[in-house]
């Protein structure tokens, strides 16, 4: 059903620039036909780039994922402007019919209604671009009493959806690791989506990650893309890159803080989630330790209240391309960023390391995130 509704709509945005380009070129077949058949191999990319990839067509299923991808990038970016200017001319439309009065002269013409669009999504995307592969590093700072004696500060870094696969490689992910391992991370936390739906020939990645190699370790959750890729697969790789895989259960670390996790629920259609009762889970810390709770979305569950001190989440990406950031911001309680919470708890919500589909971003810039925890014994709000 997804992915029905997925092509439809991915068709029919096509067919929309399609007859744009036609009202403001006025081409005809011999140029037609090769543009349309470009748009129907672009609309069914992502099939090709999957059974690319599942044949070993790895070259192929390379050059697909960053041309289609980059494509669906601009066209939505390119449909969205157009579809502005398309509101515009109906309201100068309707209008005229209401004070029947011609206003043709400030409505925009087939061309304009095509370059300036087409002038806008180029000029974005190679700006998003640039900036999905800027890192920008975020700095959370919460005072606890619940450290142990003599511990004044523990630093956790935090990398969400890095969707490791055809197009986040070796450059990328190092840009990544360099921030996270400059932090000097007592603890690495990875909140899901290490990994994405394609994750074949992924040798050297894991052992780049395993050089970070924190005090404390590395710990890490599902999230939707690990079940997409494969689930045995997807946690084969992140336990090779260091990291235990917390599947609803949780850990006490050295004696200085609590880590439990749970698994994101696109398990469940596959067969291969774990349940679990987040207050059963998190009421199974005897001890007065600072507690994070790792959690792929931004979604709170009502028994959990008061039971964690931090919950970290990812997979909003914060739109990852403006304008989808307002679906986002009415999607989950927070898109991005720390929200306070009751009982002396707090929500942080990373806007992700890497992208997923479009390799880039727009108003949303990728983040590894420094967390310290810092006794109130010496340090106070």
């Amino acid at each position: 059903m997804f992915l029905s509704i997925f092509f439809l709509i991915y068709a029919s945005a096509h067919l929309y620039v399609f007859l744009k380009a036609r009202a403001a070129l006025g081409f005809g077949l011999s140029a037609g036909v090769p543009l349309a058949a470009f748009m129907l191999v672009m609309t069914a990319s992502p099939l090709i780039i999957y059974f690319s990839e599942k044949h070993h067509y790895e070259f192929i299923a390379k050059l697909v994922s960053y041309t289609g991808y980059t494509w669906m990038g601009l066209l939505f970016l390119f449909v969205c402007a157009v579809f502005i200017i398309d509101a515009f001319r109906f309201f100068v439309y309707m209008a005229a019919l209401i004070s029947h009065k011609e206003l043709f002269y400030i409505t925009p013409s087939a061309k304009f209604s095509f370059y300036i669009p087409l002038i806008i999504s180029l000029t974005i995307g190679v700006y998003g671009y640039f900036e999905a592969r800027n890192i920008h590093t975020e700095r959370l700072v919460i005072s606890t009493s619940k450290l142990p004696a003599g511990v004044d500060r523990l630093r956790i870094v935090q990398i969400s959806d890095v969707h490791i696969g055809l197009i986040v490689r070796e450059d990328r992910l190092r840009n990544i690791l360099d921030k996270a391992k400059e932090a000097n991370p007592d603890i690495l936390i990875s909140t899901g989506d290490l990994v994405d739906a394609q994750i074949d020939s992924l040798a050297g990645l894991a052992e780049m990650i395993k050089e970070i190699n924190p005090r404390y370790g590395e710990f890490a959750i599902t999230g939707n893309h690990e079940f997409y890729a494969g689930i045995e697969h997807a946690m084969d790789f992140t336990r090779n890159a260091g990291f235990v895989v917390l599947r609803g259960h949780g850990v006490t670390v050295n004696g200085l803080i609590n880590i439990a996790g749970v698994d994101d629920p696109a398990g469940k259609p596959f067969g291969v989630y774990r349940q679990v009762s987040e207050k059963a889970l998190l009421s199974g810390f005897h001890n007065n330790l600072f507690t994070l709770f790792l959690k792929h979305r931004p979604v709170l569950d009502k028994e959990g209240s008061g039971l964690f001190d931090l919950q970290l989440s990812g997979h909003t990406h914060k739109g990852q391309i403006f304008p989808l950031s307002l679906f986002t911001k009415l999607a989950y309680i927070i898109d991005t960023g720390y929200l306070k919470l009751g009982s002396n708890s707090g929500l942080y919500v990373s806007r992700g390391a890497g992208t997923w589909g479009p390799p880039m971003r727009f108003l949303a810039p990728p983040e590894v995130t420094i967390i310290d925890l810092k006794s109130q014994q010496r340090y106070t709000d």
